[in-house]
């Protein structure tokens, strides 16, 4: 059984449009570079590289280390789930040095690349085998991110700032990437609940039944649109969307409430990546895709790549709440300490996240 937890000038550059329109990729060493002959490269999951999001973040990871070692950047974007294989094969066929894989969908595909493909070094975003698997693949190095702890501080803000006493979530899939989040949220607003003998309902996600609200999947804004006004009809005013692009129709939708509804975004600083919405967003989990991705890609080009778990944490500073931009001076004090203070207690063990699918410590 397999275990899932689930944006620079660039010196060289390769970009492949495999799953778009098949082109044949050519070199554009242009710019020359320390490394120039090292391909760093990437495969997105559906989502693209413009979510906003989980792909977005996970390529900055990427622009950096080519940046920051004069290396070539090769990258597929993938258009659908069909494409993961395809995409994998064109990387290979580069001839690249590295190859990160963004999303646990591209598993499989990543899996069967690396096993046929020693010479290369591999790191996938969210994903990792079972820890029998490990040793069988030294060239993949997964990248895990712990949000639960994150969500929950999230949940707790969201529970705070409600005026209605609802807050509401929904996810893209019901898959173990998402679900963590979502957990991790109804955990928090649990918390809040008895710390302050409040009674704040979470609409969208029921973590004891792991049943909920879902787009269905992570592209489609006019169904996370949906999804949300559903909650705010029902009376959230606090959204927290776990769906990527979709995601952003969630945040069209507390935008449109004209103050009414706010919303916390997922994966990155929405205030940073998704700007346009800063104004209804009270924070953001962020993982540090971009950091843990960066490293991978420098450990491969400095020979000290392995297959270790990395495993982003609250102590470790891979996952975190952002930042409250806008809301910072909304936002009451004892509110902040306290959430400064959840964060201490879960990274002391005084709290213990529940949620089942969180990655096991590496």
């Amino acid at each position: 059984m397999k275990k899932y937890v689930r944006g620079t000038a660039i010196v060289g550059v390769l970009t492949l449009a495999v799953a778009a329109c098949g082109s044949k990729p050519t070199d554009d060493n242009a710019g020359g570079g320390a490394n120039k002959d090292f391909k760093a490269c990437m495969v997105s999951d559906s989502g693209g590289f413009d979510d906003k999001s989980f792909n977005q973040t996970s390529y900055k990871g990427l622009q950096d280390a080519v940046k920051e070692k004069g290396l070539t950047e090769v990258k597929a974007e993938s258009k659908s789930d069909n494409d993961y294989p395809t995409n994998m094969t064109a990387m290979v066929n580069a001839k690249c040095n590295v190859i990160v894989a963004v999303g646990f969908k591209l598993e499989d595909a990543t899996e069967k690349a690396a096993k046929a493909n020693t010479g290369i070094k591999f790191a996938i975003v969210d994903s990792a085998p079972d820890t029998t698997k490990v040793g069988e693949i030294p060239n993949l190095k997964p990248l895990l991110f712990n949000t639960a702890q994150s969500s929950f501080q999230a949940g707790y803000l969201a529970a705070a700032m409600s005026k209605s006493g609802k807050v509401g979530t929904f996810g893209g899939l019901k898959i173990p990437t998402v679900t963590i989040f979502m957990d991790g949220f109804a955990e928090g607003v649990r918390y809040f609940n008895t710390q302050k003998s409040k009674n704040v309902q979470v609409l969208g996600w029921d973590d004891a039944k792991q049943a909920g609200l879902f787009t269905g999947d992570f592209e489609d804004k006019a169904k996370g649109q949906n999804n949300a006004q559903n909650l705010i009809t029902q009376g959230a005013d606090v959204i927290f969307p776990v769906a990527g692009p979709a995601g952003l129709g969630g945040l069209q939708a507390a935008k449109a409430s004209n103050g009414k509804v706010n919303a916390i975004w997922v994966d990155t600083d929405g205030c940073v990546s998704a700007a346009e919405y800063c104004s209804v967003l009270l924070s953001s989990v962020e993982k540090g895709m971009d950091v843990a991705v960066k490293d991978a890609i420098v450990s491969a080009v400095d020979n000290k790549f392995d297959n270790t778990q990395f495993t982003g944490t609250l102590e470790n500073g891979g996952t975190a709440l952002a930042p409250f931009h806008e809301f910072d001076s909304k936002i009451p004090a004892d509110v902040k300490t306290e959430l400064e203070q959840i964060k201490a207690d879960i990274i002391s063990g005084k709290i213990t996240v529940q949620s089942k699918v969180q990655p096991k410590a590496s």
